[in-house]
């Protein structure tokens, strides 16, 4: 099979696929015949095919996938004008830190938030797919250890946690905040949007667990305000 064929193949299961697919996925399309780095590169020059136009091809935790670019959104959200709830500052500051600090127990997130963690926030998290139980630290009570997962890079179209805002003092936390909260409102099929407020946020975002540590009497404490997502 040819350069260009193989191009063809690669673009039509991408294109076809609800999810991002893998590598490994990927070389089976050819029964294995293609090696991982010539799949890799002809994904890059897929990429590059697709530059100049409203969708583009990304690479996520889950693997690959293409996406409207984010300066689309603006005119697909006039196909889905209505949004659904929105996630409140304190669930938002609650992920954040379940972000940096993974893995890390309610009696974690309590000491640097100075509020009682709401446990049905934890739920919603869960249920969303962004956090799950990797396991107890051995202390009394043996609580869960609470970690971001795969779906949650996906959703901010990342592929590792490298890529999460830099915690820098002294820089708004506000960008970072967004961007997670735009994710969190998105319908399933439009979360990797969010891609461009998460980089964005790598140079403007603040250490949302600096800030949270810092300055904890200034939190809300709305964490058992939840909105049905």
């Amino acid at each position: 099979m040819n350069t260009v064929d193989a191009k063809r193949v690669l673009e039509t299961a991408l294109i076809c696929a609800p999810l991002p697919v893998s590598l490994r996925d990927l070389r089976a399309l050819f029964d294995d015949a293609l090696g991982t780095d010539t799949v890799k590169n002809l994904l890059l020059e897929l990429q590059e095919d697709w530059a100049s136009r409203g969708v583009e091809l990304v690479q996520v935790a889950s693997g690959w996938r293409f996406q409207s670019r984010p300066e689309m959104r603006v005119y697909l959200d006039r196909l889905h004008p209505e949004k659904p709830p929105r996630y409140t500052r304190a669930a938002l500051e609650t992920l954040a830190i379940i972000a940096y600090k993974q893995p890390v127990t309610r009696g974690d997130i309590e000491d640097i938030r100075g509020v009682t963690v709401n446990s049905l926030l934890i739920k919603q998290f869960e249920d969303r797919g962004w956090v799950e139980v990797i396991g107890h630290r051995e202390t009394v009570g043996r609580p869960a250890l609470l970690a971001t997962t795969r779906q949650f890079l996906d959703d901010l179209g990342l592929r590792s946690l490298d890529q999460l805002p830099a915690t820098q003092a002294g820089v708004a936390q506000q960008e970072l905040f967004k961007a997670l909260d735009q994710a969190s409102s998105m319908p399933e099929p439009e979360t990797a949007q969010a891609v461009e407020q998460v980089e964005e946020g790598v140079e403007k975002g603040d250490a949302v667990l600096e800030a949270a540590s810092d300055n904890t009497t200034g939190l809300d404490g709305q964490s058992s305000l939840l909105p049905q997502v």
